[in-house]
């Protein structure tokens, strides 16, 4: 189940990413933090923003945008400077990359981008 979220919760994880996320993916957030989405035929989870507002919304956001990237960052061929925003379970990623709202789908496997268009309703 998701959760809206404060804004405050949406620029704390900003300034943690060192960038400000694109408008749809606020947007998103804003409405539902996390639960999922369709993007490249696939589907896929939404990393959430941290929120420690209470204990529900703490065990709900463990797997958050910040902790997702940084786990992600560490397995080979992840973009250095990516931020992972979904997971689609097998490994994959959708990823924003520094200077682009576009989002890009990672293939672990093949450890590539490609450019995407996602479904955020």
């Amino acid at each position: 189940m998701t959760f809206p979220v404060s804004e405050d919760k949406i620029i704390a994880a900003e300034t943690a990413l060192g960038r400000r996320l694109p408008r749809e993916l606020r947007t998103r957030l804003q409405n539902l933090n996390g639960g999922a989405l369709v993007a490249a035929g696939d589907d896929w989870i939404l990393h959430p923003v941290r929120d420690n507002s209470d204990q529900k919304r703490i065990s709900r956001t463990a797997n958050d945008v910040i902790l997702e990237t940084k786990a992600a960052r560490e397995w080979r061929g992840f973009p250095a400077d990516g931020i992972a925003i979904a997971s689609n379970g097998t490994g994959d990623r959708l990823v924003l990359v520094p200077e682009s709202d576009n989002v890009f789908l990672w293939n672990h496997e093949t450890v590539t981008l490609s450019s995407v268009i996602v479904e955020w309703s």
